[in-house]
C-alpha cells in the first residue's frame, strides 16, 4: 500500500533512548510520500539529557517534515474534525504516557491528537518503550490492545535478563504498521524477539 498523500500525525513522548530508532522511520514516511505531521510531549520538547537535547530534535524533525511541531493541546486539537489524519503515530511511547491513554487522561499535545484521531474513527499506531510493561503498566497495554482503532508495533522484551519487564517496538516495522492499520488489520505477529535485534 502506498502512503502517497496520506496525512499521518507523528507523535513523540519523553522515552529519549529511542528517538535514533524514530528518526530513520519518520524520514521511510517522508520519502514515501506521507505528508507527516510532528506532535511532542511538553518533556520532549523541554527535556535536555544525554541523548540529545529537545529542541535539537525538535529542529531536526521539523527540518525534516517541513513543518512546525505542534506543541500544545489547544494546536493538537484541530486534528479533530477540522484537520483530520488518515493515521496517529506515537512512537516512541512511555509508560506514562500508555497509562494515560487507556484511561482517557488527555493532558498533552500527542494525547490531544490520538483522541481526537479516535474520534475520526482513524488508526492510532503506537510505538511502546517502556520499563514497566510487564509490570503494573501490563494491565494498560492489554487494554489498549483490546480497543478498537488502536494498532502497534511489534513489540517485545529489550533486555529480558536485566530489565524483565520492559519492552520497546520493532520500530524498523514502523510504516509496515501504519499501512496495515490503515486497511484496518495489525501486523503479524505482535510479539517479537526484541532483545535479538
Amino acid at each position: 500500500m502506498s502512503l502517497k498523500g496520506k496525512r499521518i500525525g507523528f507523535g513523540l513522548t519523553g522515552s529519549h533512548c529511542t528517538y535514533d530508532a524514530v528518526y530513520p522511520e519518520i524520514k521511510r514516511l517522508v520519502e514515501e510520500g506521507a505528508d507527516v505531521v510532528p506532535i511532542v510531549t511538553f518533556t520532549v520538547k523541554n527535556t535536555e539529557t544525554r541523548f540529545g537535547k529537545g529542541e535539537d530534535w525538535i529542529e531536526r524533525i521539523e527540518t525534516l517534515t517541513g513543518k512546525t511541531v505542534i506543541d500544545s493541546i489547544v494546536k493538537a486539537e484541530p486534528l479533530g474534525p477540522k484537520e483530520p489524519l488518515d493515521c496517529m503515530v506515537i512512537a516512541p511511547m512511555t509508560g506514562a504516557s500508555m497509562s494515560k491513554f487507556a484511561n482517557a487522561i488527555n493532558d498533552s499535545p500527542v494525547l490531544m491528537a490520538a483522541k481526537a484521531t479516535l474520534r475520526n474513527q482513524k488508526p492510532v499506531v503506537l510505538g511502546i518503550s517502556t520499563n514497566d510493561a510487564l509490570g503494573l503498566n501490563g494491565v494498560n497495554l492489554m487494554r489498549l490492545m483490546a480497543s478498537k482503532n488502536i494498532y502497534f508495533i511489534p513489540f517485545g522484551q529489550d533486555d529480558p535478563t536485566n530489565k524483565p519487564n520492559s519492552m520497546v517496538a520493532r520500530m524498523t516495522l514502523l510504516k509496515e504498521s501504519v499501512e496495515f492499520a490503515i486497511q484496518g488489520v495489525q501486523l503479524q505477529p505482535v510479539l517479537v524477539e526484541r532483545y535479538l535485534d
